[in-house]
């Protein structure tokens, strides 16, 4: 059977199953070195690969999708939308986890030691009214080059919008301009997604043969917390919504994301995933290119249920193991906080451990809590990126159906 007779998602799941192998075996018989020093390298240069075109995808798909609105009334419906849609779901993600984390209560009586807090992690965290000016960037091709997605869709969103408000020939010329550099991302995309196995095999490899299986123990009811919370966030609440409020298959539209979810499992980064992300909902689902433009950078950026929902779940675990009970006032604070600092993260690895800072901070716990859930971390860190990712995409074909678009592949059996 020929290699390109077998699909994506299954190229790269049996890429990250070898990787799994690799790593398990390079522990057994001692060259970790080996796997994480120089197999690694393949994961390196697919993720600069990866990075290298999230910036002008982000600015090719967003000014071409806005451009592509019929009106400012379409624009703001299709903001309202999507804004409206990604605060939902994070808070009913956040909810998930402090409702698991009180019943659970994975810190009652747990007694670890653990490492400091990593250096100069503390002086990485912004407060919130910061990251809101800093939305608005000073220098728009500086912010682009500093790779800051926030200013960088903020800039395009609004550039996008003027050229519809332009005189004709510019308009004109502009929309061609922008649309031609999208379809050349694109093309480009494909590329770079055809090693998307390797790529997997080798930072799942790296991972593992890290971290290995010996740090897991000591933090396993903590794990079993927010891992539950993922999978109830992700196979019921996420899919109930796009059942019932889009007419929609999860298992169809599940199928559809697989390559992208894998490929957000192994990197951790929902904006380096965001390239596959809009090839699996524009070619697999059925999207258009006018919503998924508009919604996916958007979501990749400030739309992160998973983090949320785990830094709600780690704060109150930190509170619980140091023995500090938190009122219900203290915790609707760590729910509010959680949503703010998730919009706040970056889609890159560990960002979420960074912004869970401001949460300790915002309820009065000791920052070096943070050194117990360190070794874990990355563990977590891959799942509550899939879920990110997955809500992003079930975000799309949402809106996609609210726009009218009645021709997705994922819609259940017998709808329109």
């Amino acid at each position: 059977m020929k290699l390109k007779s077998v699909s994506l998602h299954w190229q790269i799941l049996i890429g990250l199953i070898l990787g799994v192998l690799l790593a398990v075996v390079s522990r057994i018989f001692q060259f970790e070195s080996f796997v994480i020093e120089d197999v690694a390298l393949l994961g390196d240069v697919f993720i600069r690969a990866l990075k290298m075109i999230i910036v002008p995808l982000i600015v090719s798909s967003i000014i071409s999708g806005v451009t592509n609105l019929s009106d400012a009334e379409h624009f703001g419906r299709l903001s309202l939308k999507t804004i409206s849609y990604y605060v939902m779901t994070s808070i009913l993600a956040i909810l998930t986890g402090l409702i698991l984390v009180n019943l659970i209560a994975p810190g009652i009586g747990a007694n670890l030691s653990f490492q400091e807090m990593p250096e100069g992690l503390e002086t990485s965290v912004q407060s919130f009214s910061d990251l809101l000016i800093r939305i608005i960037p000073e220098n728009p091709l500086a912010a682009m080059a500093r790779g800051e997605i926030l200013p960088t869709i903020f800039f395009s969103l609004l550039f996008g919008f003027f050229i519809t408000r332009a005189p004709e020939p510019y308009k004109t010329q502009l929309t061609g301009f922008f649309q031609a550099v999208f379809e050349v991302m694109m093309g480009l995309t494909h590329f770079i997604i055809l090693f998307a196995p390797v790529g997997v095999f080798a930072l799942i490899a790296k991972v593992i043969a890290q971290t290995g299986f010996d740090a897991v123990l000591p933090l396993f009811k903590y794990m079993v917390t927010v891992i539950l919370g993922l999978l109830i966030h992700a196979t019921v609440t996420l899919p109930l919504l796009v059942y019932f409020l889009g007419g929609i298959s999860p298992l169809k539209h599940f199928k559809a994301m697989s390559a992208a979810l894998m490929t957000a499992f192994s990197t951790s980064s929902s904006s380096a995933t965001l390239p596959l992300t809009m090839d699996s909902i524009e070619n697999n689902a059925g999207v258009s290119n006018k919503v998924s433009s508009f919604v996916l950078p958007l979501g990749a950026t400030i739309n992160m249920d998973g983090t949320a929902l785990y830094e709600c779940v780690a704060a109150m675990f930190i509170a619980q193991v140091y023995g500090i009970e938190l009122s219900f006032g203290q915790q609707m604070i760590v729910v509010m906080t959680a949503l703010l600092a998730s919009i706040g993260a970056a889609g890159i690895p560990m960002a979420g451990l960074v912004m869970i800072t401001i949460i300790l901070k915002a309820v009065g716990l000791p920052l070096e809590g943070i050194g117990m859930i360190l070794a874990v971390d990355r563990i977590l860190d891959m799942l509550r990126t899939s879920v990110n990712v997955w809500s992003d995409s079930c975000g799309a074909v949402l809106i996609a159906r609210s726009e009218g678009e009645d021709k997705l592949r994922v819609l259940k059996s017998g709808r329109a």
